[in-house]
């Protein structure tokens, strides 16, 4: 990165290798992790706005201001969010936060500063942890005090305080989660490193994401993946197979801007559409569950997800059509396509490259397609 674009332009190679390094520690082998999309550019207006307190407080009761999913953990004490309070209260600065406002809906996203917004929805709710707010550690008069128990001229001070907010809003291009995916890495001081299906969930939190997040808990799926992956990498592995069983011909590269501009497309889709693709994800695993097992999907001993999609592909292809499956012929041809040399080198090198990606899918879809 050059100094002089260096404010526009972001490369993302550093995210993706500790991202790949934690799937290979939890078993899961994604080549698609290492992808370097290169200089990204993006056209992204910001500009500040001050809010006052009380009107923080209104914004986050109804639900303007929204609190990422993987946020959604409180972590300060109440020494602490007791004097964040006493901060307004003395008139001091406090920091500001970050939004990311959604064109559509014009609801807030918030990228930096969740602690700070639900600790004043708190105050102002009365509740800490389920118990009686009241403020902890702090001066007199204020120590001891919920909100409701303040002085009138208090309660005007802190609802007239001002907090400032910086807001973005991502012109170009269009899919908007690699904006919101480079600013969640570099400005929210939580210090979260976040996952490309976790920006998903966030992001895209409709209709699809909702029924892969369901899928995520069928059975034979959990017995063929294991545990629940922490970083939505089982999520996302469900996404990537409907992506590529519904769109796989359209697949360009990078990866997650594949699975990004699926996830958003079908979002739109209505109830009876989603209700197939669900349908298709759990007859084609509890299949491979009952004929294959646990082995599946794994050329050694780490689960492949281009082994995954390719053969998920194959397999649910076949049962598309309404004749039985032969089990036996079934494992026979997995069997044997994992032995397949060609089958095997386009899943583990450059597994992103189209060129793979379709090989792949063709020789899975051959294989099953007489069992």
């Amino acid at each position: 990165m050059t100094q002089a674009n260096a404010a526009d332009t972001i490369r993302d190679d550093d995210v993706s290798k500790d991202e790949y390094e934690l799937a290979l520690e939890e078993g899961i082998e994604d080549e698609s992790l290492l992808e370097n999309p290169g200089l990204r550019k993006f056209s992204i207006n910001s500009y500040g706005a001050d809010y006052t307190v009380d009107s923080l407080v209104k914004r986050m009761r109804g639900g303007a201001f929204k609190v990422p999913e993987f946020q959604r953990r409180y972590v300060w004490s109440l020494k602490h969010a007791s004097r964040f309070i006493e901060s307004l209260l003395m008139g001091l600065p406090v920091p500001g936060v970050f939004l990311y406002k959604e064109s559509e809906t014009n609801e807030h996203l918030v990228i930096d500063g969740q602690q700070r917004l639900r600790t004043l929805q708190a105050y102002y709710d009365g509740l800490f942890n389920d118990k009686k707010f009241r403020l902890s550690g702090v001066r007199e008069p204020w120590n001891g005090k919920s909100y409701s128990e303040l002085d009138m001229a208090d309660v005007l001070k802190l609802d007239d305080s001002i907090v400032h907010a910086t807001i973005f809003q991502q012109d170009q291009p269009q899919d908007v989660l690699d904006s919101i995916y480079f600013v969640f890495e570099r400005i929210n001081t939580g210090g979260i490193r976040l996952s490309p299906q976790e920006i998903r969930n966030c992001v895209n939190l409709g209709p699809f994401i909702l029924m892969a997040k369901r899928l995520n808990s069928n059975v034979a799926w959990r017995r063929v993946f294991g545990s629940v992956n922490n970083r939505a990498k089982d999520e996302e592995l469900i996404v990537r197979f409907l992506a590529f069983y519904a769109s796989g011909d359209t697949y360009s590269r990078p990866m997650n801007k594949f699975l990004n501009d699926f996830s958003a497309r079908i979002n739109r889709s209505n109830k009876d559409d989603l209700d197939v693709l669900g349908r298709v994800f759990s007859n084609t695993i509890e299949v491979i569950d009952r004929v294959i097992g646990p082995r599946a999907f794994r050329l050694v001993r780490a689960l492949n997800a281009a082994v995954f999609d390719s053969v998920m592909v194959g397999v649910a292809k076949r049962l598309d059509r309404s004749d039985p499956i032969n089990d036996s012929k079934l494992e026979f041809a997995y069997d044997s396509l994992i032995a397949n040399d060609e089958f095997k080198q386009a899943c583990e090198q450059s597994t992103s490259l189209e060129d793979n990606v379709r090989k792949r899918l063709m020789l899975a879809v051959e294989a099953f397609s007489g069992v």
